[in-house]
């Protein structure tokens, strides 16, 4: 079960506020992104739900960074079912989130306290999500729907939202400033924050280098 309580991962999220998704087939990989990323300032990590047997990589991973990286608060993305939140939350994933939002997921994450963050693409499925109790929404492909500007004008008559974006994010100053200042929770962010180059030369520190230049950003258009 979850480690860490539905208040202590909403606050995360915010005072993070980067979720860096990844998923890769091998364990060890993992392991170094994960602490990369924790070595750099992040405490909110997202493992998705990307391929066959991923959920006994992530358990593998939850045991693991208890010891290894003890603030970092692990999470299951592309999470598209009930069943399968269920699983991921018995192997220990502290969220839930997915492309899209479905009733059940919502059921299932309520029951146990644990935030269920489902990819919304318009005022009214943001609203929905929000009256099953989804304390964070996301709106995804964020890109696509509309950019800062969409999050800006969601902000204004549903000023209560928490809203985290995925999809057009990357870790360029003007990017995160445009997205920060349009009221994101947080944001997520995947390959732009994990080029296949750098994964494959296994150069750890580029990554770590990246996240602390991106929570600056974040932390500057805070200001």
């Amino acid at each position: 079960m979850a480690r860490f309580n539905k208040v202590q991962v909403i606050q995360a999220m915010h005072d993070t506020g980067m979720v860096p998704v990844f998923y890769n087939s091998d364990p060890e990989i993992c392991k170094q992104v994960i602490s990369a990323c924790y070595k750099g300032g992040v405490r909110v990590f997202e493992f998705t739900n990307r391929g066959d047997f991923a959920h006994e990589i992530f358990g593998e991973l939850a045991k693991w960074a208890a010891a290894a990286c003890p603030e970092m608060i692990l999470g299951a993305g592309t999470v598209i079912d009930a069943p399968t939140a269920a699983l991921y939350m018995q192997l220990g994933a502290n969220f839930i989130v997915g492309p899209n939002f479905n009733a059940e997921i919502a059921t299932v994450c309520n029951r146990r306290l644990v935030p269920y963050s489902p990819g919304c693409g318009s005022v009214s499925e943001i609203s929905n999500a929000q009256a099953a109790g989804c304390d964070v929404t996301k709106v995804f492909p964020a890109g696509n729907v509309g950019g800062p500007s969409f999050v800006k004008n969601v902000m204004a008559p549903l000023r209560w939202s928490n809203i985290m974006v995925t999809g057009a994010v990357s870790p360029e100053e003007d990017n995160l400033t445009a997205w920060i200042k349009s009221g994101v929770l947080c944001v997520g962010m995947g390959s732009k924050l994990f080029p296949k180059d750098v994964i494959a030369q296994g150069n750890w520190q580029a990554i770590t280098d990246k996240c602390v230049e991106a929570l600056g950003y974040v932390a500057k258009a805070r200001q």
